[in-house]
């Protein structure tokens, strides 16, 4: 059993006050640009003694075939532990496989004669520590047999110019897509604000003219967060 919780951000305010960490934020502009975007969100829960496998996979999608692609292209997630990780509940990686293009992973398998495949490192951490995973990366999970419950909450961003060579499902993204969804980063930037007022804001350059129009306030909470995972721009 695997379980993806996804929009957090309009029922969780201290998962809206992460996203807006001024750390994260800076992170994210030095990988992928002052002008980076965002991608999505998911909270996912490996139960004790249920959660279930995840095949090995690479998540980029659209663009292996694009003349620029490098180690970047897709984007990276940031993933925040609530719970200790162990081998059995953990994130598997195999290093430096986002810098290869896209991997035949049957083959790779088939040469191996098994999935557990070498050089795969699991990622151990403790709860509250962040790891950064860049999406291109071979990774996947093995059943969660372990007595421990996992459950990590894993948010994206991305190069705008990857996202804007994109689209999903038949959909073109474009600036005015890409502007309604970045607004949810200067909405957190703002709750998170409010939270900690001594803390230096994170200031979000695609944004810095449009401060006061993405206060965190009810009308925004309603207006911005409902549904908002429906623009998430997955490439």
């Amino acid at each position: 059993m695997l379980l993806g919780i996804d929009g957090a951000f309009h029922y969780l305010e201290s998962a809206l006050r992460l996203y807006g960490h001024p750390q994260l934020l800076a992170i994210a502009e030095q990988i992928n640009g002052a002008d980076f975007t965002p991608f999505t969100d998911t909270i996912w829960v490996k139960p004790a003694g249920l959660g279930a496998s995840v095949s090995w996979h690479q998540d980029g999608t659209t663009l292996w075939q694009d003349p620029a692609q490098d180690a970047g292209t897709h984007g990276f997630n940031f993933m925040t532990n609530f719970y200790p990780t162990n081998p059995e509940s953990a994130l598997w990686v195999i290093p430096e496989t986002h810098a290869i293009g896209k991997i035949d992973i049957k083959r790779m398998v088939d040469e191996n004669g098994s999935d557990e495949l070498p050089g795969a490192v699991p990622l151990l951490c403790q709860p509250g520590d962040v790891v950064i995973c860049n999406r291109q990366v071979l990774h996947g999970s093995f059943a969660n047999v372990s007595p421990s419950t996992r459950a990590t909450f894993v948010f994206g961003f991305h190069r705008r110019a990857s996202v804007l060579k994109s689209g999903w499902e038949g959909v073109k993204y474009d600036e005015a897509r890409v502007h309604e969804r970045s607004r949810i980063i200067q909405l957190a930037v703002d709750a998170r604000a409010h939270h900690f007022p001594d803390e230096v804001a994170y200031q979000y350059q695609p944004l810095s003219g449009e401060v006061e129009l993405n206060r965190w306030n009810s009308d925004n909470r309603e207006q911005l967060l409902r549904n908002y995972n429906l623009n998430d721009l997955m490439i």
